[in-house]
């Protein structure tokens, strides 16, 4: 499927070339059909001679009622633009086509209609030299008498070649449908509609509507059911999470978490204006309309503060539109989370910041090396692409250059801190993390560079041991134990050899002691060791038997078996026996 938007001046008979293409009525108002007059948005659709299904989002034409025509037209890549042949280009074609123009639209069809009224060939001859100063430049054009059927083959011959040239929408983007429609239907609930520009919806779908979780119950297109869609497509989704009553208009239908919700944004203006803008304008994007601050940081560039947050990503085209001197103008998106402006002259440097990076590549680099390091997906999600040498660590992103620069910072940290505790291998991660001024622990595995490693939550050196004085004690402990591997020295006897608290802790750290309990503690493989001599013992045993295969004592040997016990080798039975597991 494809979708095209209608454009032109009320009474041009936008409608009625609708109807006689697609042979459906796009008027959804009773009101509108007995006045004759469009009001609201309306669709049709139909199939063409090829196969290919086209949907039409017919707009109205009367100045009263632009608000909706934008709505209509802000997610289609395509128009048709209607011009009587017996009134030629009016006051609302040129309205509509500076919005086509201010969008950014390049694909176009010219229809003449009410041919029988008027000769057309004028008409075509001046629409399409207007057309031509904007966005659409050449467009084919085709008279046609809906009311008689003169020429609406043709129409619909020049409607297959203007569809058969628009690219190929990203179906594997994520999903913005921005809501045209909301309503209840008995016995399904809330449905929404709008046409999803790009991306793939299925039913089952996880969404995000308005900071709420939604489900996709049902899923139609052009009155079918479906169980997916891809754009583009006009859609209607039955949704389950959401009362019809917190819709309207504008509220968009997203991927979770591909989008931020933003109030303040910078943009730049596609026509700069020597005119100075009024100090608040009306946004249009997708089918939302909202207020907003405007504060210019330049002749090209503004800030623009929304009266209400809006899914907007780098990129975006916006429309800003001055209701009072009914002009609009077209606006590219170029961060969703600039940087405050508090000092004097700073809007003139953020507008030359903007200027400097006018490739979205340039834009991501120059917004990644302000911020330093980012959660990617949030980066991402702004619209930005992955600079070229960025760095990711976990879930985070790096400048280009960062990850190395902090990490040649690391050995002297490392170094300081073993300077001020010696008897600590290293600093944990948490000391890493505030001496680079890191925003996550986790950052620091990806700044460490041999010979420095990540052990136990510690950057240490492959090098690192106990000052000299707590080894030569530890190595005198370790010989004794070697003679007798179950003879643990008591309390006494470690401070005789300088080893209190502190220092056992670090030769417990380091691998060379092993802790069994206060004042217990044995040499490395002392598990196996243990677990050998009691295999030699009938089974089950006695904790003095146990004492007896150890050659210890008991101040030794019932804190080991319940070491044992707590490690899985032995298991304790109800009468207060043991047995190997």
């Amino acid at each position: 499927m494809q979708v095209v938007a209608t454009a032109g001046h009320v009474d041009h008979g936008k409608s009625t070339l609708v109807r006689a293409l697609t042979g459906m009525e796009p008027d959804r108002w009773e009101e509108e059909r007995r006045r004759g007059l469009t009001i609201d948005l309306g669709f049709a659709w139909t199939t063409l001679d090829s196969g290919r299904t086209v949907a039409v989002v017919d707009v109205p034409g009367h100045e009263k009622f632009v608000g909706n025509m934008l709505a209509g037209v802000g997610s289609v890549p395509a128009a048709l633009i209607v011009v009587a042949a017996d009134d030629g280009w009016s006051a609302q074609t040129a309205e509509h086509v500076a919005v086509l123009d201010a969008l950014g639209v390049r694909h176009g069809l010219l229809v003449v209609t009410k041919a029988d009224l008027g000769d057309p060939a004028p008409v075509l001859a001046d629409a399409r030299a207007r057309l031509a100063e904007t966005s659409l430049g050449e467009v084919p054009g085709v008279a046609v008498s809906a009311r008689t059927g003169d020429g609406v083959p043709a129409v619909a011959a020049a409607l297959e070649r203007l569809l058969a040239g628009l690219p190929a929408p990203d179906t594997t983007a994520p999903v913005r449908l921005w809501v045209d429609r909301a309503f209840s239907i008995r016995g399904a609930g809330t449905v929404v509609t709008g046409t999803l520009a790009a991306g793939t919806v299925r039913t089952g779908d996880r969404l995000v509507l308005g900071g709420r979780d939604v489900s996709v119950r049902g899923l139609h297109s052009l009155g079918e059911q479906v169980e997916e869609a891809s754009a583009t497509a006009r859609v209607a989704l039955n949704l389950r999470g959401v009362a019809v009553e917190d819709l309207s208009r504008g509220d968009a239908l997203l991927t979770p978490a591909a989008f931020r919700e933003t109030d303040e944004l910078d943009v730049t203006l596609v026509h700069p204006v020597e005119d100075r803008l009024p100090a608040e304008l009306v946004v249009h994007v997708g089918s939302a309309t909202v207020a907003a601050r405007v504060r210019p940081l330049d002749d090209a560039a503004l800030r623009l503060r929304l009266v209400h947050p809006l899914p907007l990503r780098v990129g975006d085209r916006l429309i800003l539109r001055d209701p009072g001197a009914r002009r609009v103008h077209g606006a590219d998106v170029r961060d969703v989370d600039p940087p405050a402006l508090r000092r004097r002259g700073a809007a003139a440097a953020r507008a030359g910041d903007l200027a400097a990076s006018d490739t979205a590549e340039a834009g991501a680099l120059a917004d990644l090396t302000r911020r330093r390091v980012v959660v990617r997906a949030e980066f991402e999600a702004m619209g930005w692409p992955v600079p070229e040498g960025a760095t990711t660590v976990g879930r985070w992103l790096l400048a280009p250059g960062l990850a190395d620069e902090l990490a040649a910072w690391v050995p002297a940290v490392v170094a300081r801190y073993r300077q001020l505790r010696p008897l600590e291998p290293g600093p944990p991660t948490a000391v890493l993390r505030s001496a680079l001024d890191l925003p996550d622990a986790e950052l620091v595995a990806g700044l460490v560079r041999a010979p420095l490693t990540l052990r136990e939550g510690r950057v240490v050196a492959a090098d690192s041991g106990l000052p000299e004085p707590v080894q030569r004690a530890v190595t005198g402990i370790l010989a004794r134990l070697a003679a007798e591997p179950f003879a643990a020295p008591d309390t006494e006897a470690l401070a005789a050899a300088g080893l209190g608290a502190r220092e056992l802790a670090a030769a417990v750290r380091d691998g060379q002691l092993v802790r069994i309990a206060d004042g217990v503690y044995l040499a490395p493989g002392v598990e196996q060791r243990a677990r050998t001599a009691l295999a030699a013992v009938p089974q089950p045993f006695t904790l003095s038997q146990a004492k007896q295969a150890w050659g210890t004592s008991r101040r030794v040997a019932v804190p080991l078996a319940e070491w044992l016990d707590a490690r899985g080798v032995t298991e304790r039975l109800g009468d207060a026996t043991r047995r190997l597991r």
